[in-house]
């Protein structure tokens, strides 16, 4: 009996034992993990405050700082001193643009694209389905030359119009040079083509998600396909539309390369295109005011995130499960 007695509490030594060093291991590794994602941050934030505005002297402390003057004088550059030769409140301000009006189209676009293909049956639908998907493979960096090229035709259709059709030349066609090559409706144009098939394929999984006995009930009720979309389904998709808007709010806000190729003039740049200056120039790279820019123009995310951050919890959450 003692043996026994003894063999059991060897166990539940060794076992807990076992448990401390399964603890150890998580934690260590939830530090290390810690660690790699947020010195980054904290490496980014510190240039931002570095008066010297170069990486090779800077430390994670900034020294030689003996004033809030110096402190801040990165921001105070990107804000205030160097707008004439920077315009970056502008560059902002286009990003914001741009980013808002091809989340808010892509919402709507790929939400009511999802619904039809959810809710409808028609002939070549899962065709349909497929090509979205295929051409969703190839990225628009593949296409970057036939979509600069097609900006650059569509802002010259005020031109060829008149001349093709002088029956027409009474009629001021300069809206075509909105969406043309160097225009941020261009821009909205390119993103909003490469957004639409991830899109629509996310909201159609968590439009299947619903039931459809809740169309058949309003359809009895005589409500009609918009009637039943918007009163009922709607509601209940909040979260999925939530997560498609600030992903795509982010992926174009953050977007550089087919900003950086199809805006020219340096008052219609974004954000993103805008900073690349700063550190662009081999004889001025000033990292400090290019992290000081970075931080200011994180800021619309960081409230987008808080404020739809339980739409985003509760789309991500409720598409894991039911999908």
């Amino acid at each position: 009996m003692s043996s026994r007695a003894d063999r059991i509490e060897t166990r539940a030594v060794m076992g807990g034992r076992e448990k401390i060093v399964n603890l150890t291991v998580r934690y260590v590794a939830l530090l290390v993990a810690l660690i790699f994602a947020l010195f980054p941050v904290v490496w980014i934030v510190s240039a931002a405050f570095n008066p010297s505005g170069n990486l090779a002297s800077q430390s994670l402390i900034p020294a030689g700082v003996d004033s809030l003057e110096k402190l801040f004088s990165n921001f105070r550059g990107v804000l205030q001193e160097d707008l004439n030769i920077h315009p970056y409140w502008n560059w902002l301000g286009n990003s914001l643009i741009v980013a808002s009006v091809s989340a808010v189209l892509s919402v709507l676009v790929g939400m009511l694209a999802a619904y039809a293909f959810s809710r409808f049956r028609f002939r070549g639908r899962q065709n349909l389905l497929v090509l979205v998907l295929l051409i969703q493979v190839f990225p628009n960096m593949l296409a970057m030359v036939a979509l600069f090229l097609i900006l650059q035709q569509v802002g010259k259709l005020g031109e060829y119009i008149p001349q093709a059709l002088p029956f027409l030349s009474g009629i001021n066609w300069g809206a075509f040079q909105l969406f043309g090559l160097d225009s941020l409706g261009g821009l909205i144009l390119v993103y909003l083509g490469g957004a639409m098939g991830i899109n629509t394929w996310l909201m159609k999984g968590f439009f299947d998600s619903v039931p459809r006995e809740i169309d058949e009930s309003a359809q009895v009720d005589g409500a009609s396909h918009w009637q039943t979309f918007w009163s009922l389904i709607f509601p209940l998709v909040r979260p999925i539309l939530a997560v498609v808007a600030i992903l795509s709010f982010v992926g174009t806000f953050n977007e550089f390369v087919l900003a950086r190729v199809m805006l020219r003039n340096k008052d219609n740049w974004t954000l993103m295109v805008g900073l690349y200056n700063y550190v662009n120039d081999n004889f001025a790279r000033d990292w400090g005011k290019f992290a000081a820019g970075a931080l200011v123009g994180a800021t619309p995310i960081v409230i987008l995130y808080l404020l739809l951050q339980d739409q985003i919890v509760g789309g991500l959450t409720q598409g894991a499960v039911k999908g």
